[in-house]
This record gives structure tokens, sequence and C-alpha cells, in this order.
């Protein structure tokens, strides 16, 4: 703080089909002809390679928890429905869930205006229930991680209350406080004198992302505090270091829980320039009316950095390899690298590298783009993982972002194997290997999220992104028992559902089912270096996984076009060069028996993905 399939009935060979689908998932080995065969080297390799800590190569999964189960019957999702669902989560793959905030919230932005750090909120359960969840993802090998939202608190908390109370109370440096200026004095805008109280504007041009100013009047205390976000969010003071220690206490009360890590909402808005300079302006208006600004002296300031490497020192203390996750929408790799802490590796594991997922262009694919992004991401960070993502509860879904409305389930697929098979920790988004789409309501009055509300009709918010969960075709997708739910169910969920996906071999659940399969029992997949391919092919993304612990090399070829393309390529001196090829994964039919890395004609966005080097079977 960005499908329709047709089904038939399912006949007794689909079942043999899908059960040999599920086997393959649960015991793939690359170069095995029967499971009962013995192991080959390469096999007996991967048992012993240590590719690093458990979040390097995880899988995490976001659920936003309103959306994901409803157990109790109100129409909202809780925490005890998601502990229903883990069983699918483990037959999916899924290493981690990352849990939208479930705290205590007055819900003005859906639990990221948090009024209490160490409770839950009790439309989503209790603490218990929390305690419960990360022992049945124990159980699963699925381990917890929590939003945490540093940025702001809501207003509702008890520090602010506190905060904004008197000018003399302990906690009133907890937030950021301002005198403001006289409307009359020199260099004030007519857009500050729209925000004039007791004779004050605000003290800059500053604009808050839900629209208005950012600085919002309390006539208790004659001043004005600012949000970067929606006014109930006001920013807390992190140069106060009272307010970084209860916040580490806040995140040490679950760690204590055992929870895995944490992904940290907005982080790099936690400073703001102290001399309070006006941000540029960038030209236009905003959905809101508001004139648009760059960030320069809101977002991504040095200082944010120390605190960075503070937390990590603190989640280090902890067994188990805690994990710091950012929202990190970021210009460039190198602004990238710096939240890693650059070579000395001492910030967050695991920034979210939103450069490839969101770059700008989201009408359409870009082999270019993405084979930029993918070399930087290999070549800039000083080693350091990436985590790539496509989806998240804040943008437009990926399937509507990158459709072209006739190869939808193919693009789809394009994306997965991207996600899936570069060299990178990987996040999704719940509903996203169904193919759920955004379902953006059609009224204002069916508006839900604020920044909708306020920006309606160009800005019509992120309701569409989080609509619950499809799990099957009965009353309300299986999601809730409630007359109603707390946002609709999208109508092509009867088609669109885990259920009638699970039993199609070909469905993009199981497409997704068996990208995961791969990478868990592949080194190469997980620790492969990563090498493009046809470099200067503006229509098709190729890229090379050399061979890790005796296991063969890995290439993936992906036809970015409604066109047929024809590659050919040369491996060079990469390892696997002059091999044989099997094909162990495609959605083309005419390229399941491909053996040959020479004149490969790809169908219009098709997939192909080969083995060098170790004859298998095709899948």
């Amino acid at each position: 703080m960005t499908i329709k399939l047709r089904r038939s009935n399912t006949s007794t060979s689909s079942w043999l089909r899908v059960l040999a689908i599920l086997a393959a998932s649960a015991l793939w080995t690359y170069g095995s002809h029967a499971l009962s065969q013995t192991p080959q080297p390469s096999s007996v390799a991967a048992a012993t390679h240590n590719d690093g800590p458990w979040w390097k190569h995880a899988v995490f999964y976001e659920i936003y928890p309103r959306s994901f189960q409803d157990s109790t019957g109100d129409g909202i999702g809780d925490l005890n429905g998601i502990t229903q669902r883990l069983d699918y989560l483990k037959s999916l793959g899924i290493d981690a869930i990352w849990i939208a905030p479930m705290y205590p919230s007055p819900q003005v932005d859906f639990g990221y205006d948090i009024s209490d750090y160490q409770s839950v909120d009790p439309q989503y359960g209790t603490v218990a229930d929390m305690d419960h969840l990360i022992a049945e993802g124990k159980q699963r090998n699925i381990r917890v991680i929590l939003d945490m939202v540093l940025n702001h608190t809501s207003d509702k908390h008890q520090w602010f209350i506190d905060s904004a109370s008197s000018r003399s109370n302990p906690k009133h440096d907890w937030y950021v406080w301002n005198d403001g200026v006289p409307a009359n004095g020199p260099n004030v805008t007519a857009y500050q004198k729209r925000f004039e109280h007791e004779g004050r504007v605000p003290p800059n041009n500053w604009v808050s992302g839900f629209g208005g100013s950012a600085w919002e009047w309390v006539p208790a205390v004659h001043q004005f505090y600012y949000h970067k976000f929606y006014k109930q969010q006001p920013d807390l003071n992190w140069r106060n270091p009272a307010v970084e220690k209860a916040c580490f206490d806040a995140m040490r009360f679950w760690l204590d829980r055992g929870v895995a890590g944490f992904r940290l909402d907005a982080i790099p808005t936690l400073f703001e320039d102290p001399k309070l300079r006006n941000e540029p302006e960038a030209g236009g208006i905003n959905a809101q009316g508001d004139p648009n600004l760059k960030d320069i002296y809101t977002s991504n300031l040095p200082d944010v950095h120390d605190v960075m490497r503070r937390m990590r020192t603190m989640v280090e203390k902890y067994p188990g390899n805690r994990v710091l996750i950012g929202e990190t929408y970021l210009p460039d790799t190198a602004a990238l690298n710096e939240w890693y802490g650059g070579a000395k590796h001492d910030e967050l594991q695991l920034p979210m590298d939103m450069l490839l997922g969101f770059h700008g262009d989201h009408d359409k694919l870009d082999a270019a783009s993405f084979r930029t992004f993918l070399n930087d991401a290999e070549t800039k960070l000083n080693g350091s993982q990436p985590l790539f993502v496509f989806d998240n509860h804040d943008n437009v879904r990926s399937w509507d972002r990158y459709s072209d409305s006739e190869h939808n389930q193919a693009i789809a697929r394009i994306l997965a194997a991207v996600l899936l098979t570069s060299r990178s920790a990987a996040l999704m988004y719940y509903g996203e290997e169904l193919g759920m789409v955004t379902s953006t309501p059609k009224r204002k009055e069916d508006v839900k999220d604020p920044i909708g509300v306020t920006g309606w009709p160009k800005e019509k918010g992120r309701d569409g992104e989080r609509t619950p969960m499809q799990w099957d075709d009965s009353k309300n997708a299986g999601f809730s028992e409630s007359s109603t739910t707390w946002l609709p169910v999208p109508s092509n969920s009867a088609t669109i559902n885990v259920k009638a996906e699970e039993i199609e071999p070909d469905s993009l659940l199981n497409w997704y089912k068996q990208l995961i399969a791969m990478r868990k029992s592949d080194p190469t997949l997980r620790d492969g270096k990563q090498v493009i391919l046809d470099e200067s092919n503006p229509s098709v993304l190729s890229y090379l996984r050399e061979g890790v612990a005796g296991h063969p090399s890995v290439v993936v070829a992906l036809n970015f076009t409604a066109q047929p393309q024809t590659i050919s390529l040369d491996l060079g001196k990469a390892s696997g060069s002059g091999k044989a090829v099997t094909t162990v994964l495609t959605n083309a039919p005419g390229l399941k028996q491909n053996t040959s890395l020479q004149n490969i004609t790809l169908p219009p966005y098709a997939s192909w993905i080969g083995q060098i080097g170790q004859i298998g079977s095709s899948k």
C-alpha cells in the first residue's frame, strides 16, 4: 500500500488420467522411465543437495481472509475457514500462506487500518484460532506469514487516540504532526488553501493515496497529522525510537506464537522528508481530482534501510529461518537490490520484484521486457533470490491485464511457467491457479473499497480482485452458506472452480500443480543458474536452467504472440549443450514428442519445457 472453460462429463478414462496426473505430481522424477526403477545417480544427488533456507525456493500463496472461506455463515471469510482448506493448499504444493491483515480494525481499508497489533478481529476469529491454524499448517508443512502494517495505524488505535488528545500526551510524537502554515503565507498554493482550518493550511502539497490532502486537521491539538493513505490511517513517526520498539514488540508477539515471518505492507513509505518539501508535480490529475505528484519525499527515503537492518537482526534471533517479505514497488532493479542490503544481504530476504509482473504495459505480453527483467534479477542482485509476483489484492488480476480475450488460457499458462520455472521464489494470489477474473462493480453504490468510493467512475476500486474464492458449483461457490456474501461471487463460478478443474486433466489448476511439483522435485528448477537464450527474438522468451546435483538442464520456451513462431536454440557453452532433448511439459499437443532444439514451431501463446541430456517420458 496493485475464464471460462467448457466442461464435459468425466468418463472413467478421464478419472484414470487424473489419478495419473496426481501420482506424477506427487512423485515427479526427471529421467525415470518407471516409478519402480532404482533411482538414477541424479536422484540420489538431489536428496543431498542443499539449496538454502526454506523460503529461498518457496511457493507463497496470498490469502485475503475475508474472501477465502467462511466457516460461520456470516458471508465473511475467517481463520477457521482457512484451516479447513489447508489440505487443498497442500495438494497444490504451497509452502507458506501470507494472510492479509486479520487484526482488529474498523475495516475502513479492510484490515490495513489496524487498531490492535496483538489480537485478531472477532469477525475472523480469535488468537486461539490463529494458534490452531499455525499448528495445523505445521502438520502439512505449510508455514504462516502475517501481513504487518508498520507505516500507519487506524485512527481508532489507542496509540493515535492518545496522540490526538493533547500535545502534551506522551504519545503525541508517535505520529507525524505539523502546525501547518498561514493560509496567506508566501508560496501557498490554491490546492493547499482548499484545506484551510483556523487560518492554517497543510505545510505542503502532499496528496493522500485515497484523495485529498495528505494532512488532516485535529481541532483538539490545532495541528495537522500526515496520512499517506486514507485519513483514517495516520502515519506513525518512525523517527521516534519508541515507535520502533512498540512495532518490533508487536512482531515478537506473533513470532513467539510461531509465525514464519511477515509481509511488510507499504514498507518504503515509513519515512517522510523532515523538511516537508513539496513533491514535484508529474502533470495532470488523478481519479480523485488531485494533482499527480512524484513521491521522492514520501517514499523510499534512505532512513528506512537502517530500520530494515535492525528488523532483520531481530527476526534472525528466532529459529527456523523466519522471513521478511517486502511490498516494494520500485523504479528499477538497482533500487530493489538496496532492499536486500546489497552485497551485505542484511535487510529483507525477499523484497517483492514488481518490475516483472507489474511493469507498466499490462494489456499485452512483451518478450523483450520480460527478458530484461529476468536477466536483471539474475545478474544485478548480488546473488540474492528474486521474488516474482503477478497478482495481489491491489491490482486487476493478471488474467485480465494480460488477456487478449481469445488466448486467455494459454497466456495464463505462460505467466505460470515464468513464475514457477524462473530462478526465484514465487508468490501466488488465491484463485490465480483457477483463472479467476476481475469482477469490477457496475454501480458506485456496490463499491466497498474506499479508493473506489472516492475515485468513481475513473477509479472503480479493488473489489474486483477480492471476490470470494471459487471452490465448487454449489451456493456461493462453496465459499459461504450465507444468503449474501461480503462481495458477490463471480458469475463464472459454476465452471471456474476447484472442484471442476481438479477433475479436468488439462485445466489451469492442474497446469499449476504440475509446475509446482516439477520445481519441488528438481534442484535444477530451484537452484540452477538461469541463462537467457535467443536474446534478440522479439516474440519468444527462452531461457535455460543449468543442471544442478547431477540433474539435467531444463529449457523453457514461451511464445508471447498470437502467431506461430519457429525457433532454434543454441545453448552455446551452457551446461547440457549438444545432448538429447525430452519434452517434459507443454500445452501444445504437437510438441509433446519433440526431441530437438532446432526448428521448434510454437503455436500461438504456447509453452514448452524440455529437459536436456536425459530421456524421460513426456507430459
